[in-house]
């Protein structure tokens, strides 16, 4: 069970929160450009790298890069080999138009021999550390039949898919019988390549459900975990807490976010809101106020008005 890469979600302030309250079995970073950190100046090379910065109890950890470039997609992967991350994962997934236009993210599906040259580069870099890929089921419609035995060649050592194609972006619903298939396809090559799902997957009971009707060996969430950082812990069910419980929580996850990320624009932070806050008495209105914080400290005055509140 393990935490997506989502940018502007998954960064150190927020990965740290999950670690606290409900660590996954393995944690993904934000995906970050292998081309801005080699290209791009010793400015973009110092705030890619606050991008992979991660702390102990975050670990495992893997750290996600793109590029279409084979030599930097090694060389990215010697760099966290040195940093010494967890595991190395190549971005095959997104579907944002300037990703595409660097034949990057979801545009190497239609490039799959580029695709395994970035995966071989990418294990020469990381010397013996788990190299994976996240990419989805298709470009245009379902390609599982052939895009997947391409990658298996390079033998990889996971590949995350999720269950929609680039054109479908996350508008349908995911398709899990192409998790099966996926699965079913692995086995017939006889690869060691392990498959891990992702899609529509709004609670870990319902994880475990998908991976047991799929037989895929690892499930990856990614939307479910906004607003609930408990969402790994089983032991613990978001709905039971209080609303002054979650709110503790949104307060000293925008301080940490502050903390660590100090000259990244305080509005990213605003995406937690909303999800943090919903579902009970007086939660749009408390959220328009939230909005329209500038920092920390007024969160905390915002929240600490609302809790004081009979």
């Amino acid at each position: 069970m393990v935490l997506a890469p989502m940018a502007d979600v998954t960064d150190p302030a927020f990965r740290q929160i999950i670690a606290k309250y409900g660590k996954p079995d393995v944690m993904w970073t934000e995906f970050v450009s292998a081309d801005g950190m080699f290209l791009g100046g010793e400015k973009a090379h110092n705030l890619l790298m606050r991008d992979l910065a991660y702390s102990e109890q975050e670990r495992p950890i893997v750290a996600q890069m793109f590029t279409s470039d084979p030599g930097r997609m090694k060389k990215a992967a010697e760099l966290c080999r040195k940093l010494s991350f967890d595991g190395f994962d190549i971005n095959m997934g997104c579907p944002d138009r300037n990703i595409e236009k660097q034949i990057a993210g979801s545009a190497l599906i239609r490039y799959p021999k580029l695709a395994q040259e970035l995966i071989l580069a990418a294990k020469e870099g990381a010397g013996g550390m788990p190299v994976s890929v996240k990419t989805r089921i298709g470009y245009a419609e379902n390609e599982i039949e052939h895009w997947l035995p391409n990658l298996l060649q390079a033998e990889p050592a996971v590949v995350i898919l999720h269950a929609r194609t680039r054109k479908e972006l996350s508008k349908v619903p995911a398709r899990w019988d192409a998790i099966e298939r996926a699965v079913e396809i692995r086995d017939k090559y006889k690869s060691k390549t392990l498959i891990f799902g992702n899609g529509d997957v709004s609670t870990i009971d319902e994880a475990h459900q998908r991976a047991g009707e799929s037989g895929c060996d690892g499930v990856m969430i990614g939307r479910g975990i906004f607003g609930n950082p408990w969402f790994f812990n089983r032991s613990v069910k978001k709905e039971e807490l209080s609303t002054k419980q979650i709110l503790e929580v949104l307060v000293e996850h925008t301080r940490l976010y502050e903390e660590l990320l100090p000259d990244k624009n305080f509005s990213v932070m605003k995406k937690h809101f909303k999800a943090y806050t919903s579902g009970f008495m007086g939660a749009v209105e408390l959220r328009e106020k939230l909005m329209n914080t500038k920092n920390a400290k007024e969160v905390e005055d915002v929240i600490h008005s609302y809790t004081l509140t009979p």
